[in-house]
């Protein structure tokens, strides 16, 4: 019984869960919302929807994911969970995800509206993603875009009135970049080894990304310009609400902002730069990354609604990760992916 629930576990993703779940929170603080009463079932409906999308994702996937001896532990690709009941979690996480919107933020009003609307195109976008995603390269643009009208929803079920700022958008795109970023370069990288097996059609493998005799990782210039000029774009716009929009930075600020582009762009360039194939090493790169990236925008967000918001987004981010980690019995090094 309790190995079929970390099973269950690993295929929700829980210990990513907490910090995906905060970007429609994030889209709240942009607009300076900080009712408990409209974060906390923000932070439901993400966790939902982030469920939602991680076992749709498996589901799909189950056969590509059997090619892969390091997959091998997946509960679909092994079996202890049915495909079946994979697809009542999917569907069940749906309806529970919508209800909650209208229960708690349903206000016959444009903004309503035009949140739901986001939400919807992001569920859409996101299904032909984890259904049809491996059929044409370019399809990680879809999911990056899901990703940030995700957060464009969080802004727009609790804003009151007005429109939204030049910051919200500003984020928007920064966001839009990061998924971007773990789509074609870490996703790319992560699964070379079986995707050509699978006829996989993606950026990576179209730029020349392959796994050649003995796990040779042959990484092309294009692509790892592509990858870095993602970190590049995202640092620029980091500093643009204080370059620009006239949004106080303080020092502390500035300093932990330029030490966390130091560290991406240096994660970065070392996972592109390596010439062996290796999952669980680029996993762990994966998970440097990751952990490096939970706080750049609730950085900038401090400067909108305080300190407490965003640094409590960034502990339960780290907290979830850790404790669901050690609960399942799973590496820290090593997120599920």
């Amino acid at each position: 019984m309790k190995s079929l629930i970390i099973d269950y576990m690993r295929l929700m993703r829980m210990p990513g869960i907490i910090g995906l779940a905060i970007t429609p929170i994030a889209g709240a603080l942009s607009v300076n919302n900080t009712s408990l009463v409209a974060l906390i079932p923000l932070f439901f409906i993400g966790a939902i929807s982030k469920i939602y999308g991680f076992v749709m994702n498996d589901y799909f996937d189950v056969e590509v994911d059997k090619l892969s001896p390091d997959l091998s532990q997946r509960a679909l690709v092994k079996g202890t969970i049915t495909k079946k009941h994979a697809l009542a979690i999917i569907v069940s996480c749906f309806f529970i995800g919508y209800i909650a919107i209208f229960v708690f933020f349903f206000k016959n009003e444009p903004f309503f509206y035009m949140g739901l609307f986001c939400i919807v195109v992001a569920d859409i976008l996101g299904f032909i993603y984890n259904k049809y995603g491996k059929q044409f390269i370019g399809s990680d643009f879809l999911i990056a875009l899901a990703e940030s009208l995700f957060f464009l929803f969080g802004a727009l079920m609790v804003l009151p009135n007005g429109s939204l700022g030049l910051l919200t958008w500003i984020l928007f795109i920064i966001l839009f970049n990061e998924q971007l970023y773990m789509n074609v370069i870490v996703g790319g990288l992560k699964d070379a080894d079986h995707d050509p097996l699978m006829n996989v059609k993606n950026i990576a493998l179209a730029s020349g990304v392959k796994v050649g005799p003995e796990n040779t990782l042959s990484v092309p210039l294009n692509f790892k310009i592509f990858g870095l000029s993602e970190r590049f774009i995202s640092s620029f716009l980091v500093f643009v609400p204080f370059l620009f929009l006239g949004i106080k930075y303080e020092l502390w600020q500035i300093g932990l902002l330029l030490i966390i582009i130091v560290f991406l762009i240096s994660e970065s360039t070392f996972m592109l730069s390596r010439k062996r194939f290796n999952r669980k090493e680029i996993r762990r790169l994966i998970g440097a990354q990751l952990i490096t990236w939970h706080p750049f925008m609730p950085i900038i967000l401090v400067s909108v609604v305080g300190f407490w918001y965003p640094f409590l987004l960034v502990f339960l981010a780290l907290f979830g990760y850790i404790f669901f980690s050690l609960l399942m019995g799973q590496k820290l090094d090593a997120p599920a992916m």
